[in-house]
């Protein structure tokens, strides 16, 4: 009888010691930085990373596996890749990818909605996701017109594990509502996302 009391007290008056932190905050990046990416998309080292990602990406299509790995994501309404945190990537060269994906979106019309930081606590880990969302610029359909959805709403996220990389994600959700046209094909958002000037 006793551990039922104990139960129920323990579930009514929760330690606060043992409650998962989890915070959520907008942020924004430098013009600074974004100047910096910017340049950086064109440097040796940035084609090389964007080459071996979209390398890779087709290989994990056929079933063939490469370092750094990708992970695809595949539904009727979704679809996307993820990037594990491995040679040749550094710290610095994972954030500056995270930034450049949402540089090469926004080169393709899209509107950047909001860039999020978000902290949680799950099993003794702290886990951080920095996510951009971005959608097509929002237009009144002409009569008889449907509105273009680009490629889809597009989020790009940067996961950290106690302070770690650990990946990237990005994911394209396409409206299926009447009021939109169909989605452009993902894989032409692939090509245009990894798209490098070669010397």
């Amino acid at each position: 009888m006793n551990s039922f009391f104990d139960d129920l007290f323990g579930k009514i008056f929760k330690n606060p010691s043992k409650t998962p932190v989890r915070v959520k905050e907008n942020y924004e990046v430098k013009e600074a930085d974004l100047n910096e990416i910017d340049q950086w998309m064109d440097s040796p080292q940035a084609i090389d990373i964007f080459d071996r990602i979209y390398r890779n990406f087709h290989l994990k299509r056929t079933g063939i596996q490469e370092t750094p790995q990708v992970h695809l994501f595949q539904s009727p309404y979704a679809n996307g890749f993820a990037v594990t945190f491995e040679p040749p990537f550094t710290p610095e060269t994972f954030s500056k990818l995270f930034l450049a994906f949402s540089r090469r979106i926004l080169a393709l019309g899209y509107k950047q909605v909001s860039l999020d930081r978000k902290m949680e606590e799950i099993n003794d880990q702290v886990k951080v996701t920095e996510k951009f969302y971005l959608k097509p610029p929002l237009q009144a359909p002409s009569e008889n017109q449907r509105i273009s959805q680009l490629f889809g709403n597009v989020s790009i996220e940067k996961i950290s594990i106690d302070n770690k990389p650990s990946y990237l994600k990005l994911l394209v959700t396409v409206y299926s509502d009447r009021l939109y046209e169909d989605a452009q094909p993902f894989d032409q958002m692939i090509d245009r996302l990894f798209e490098t000037k070669h010397g």
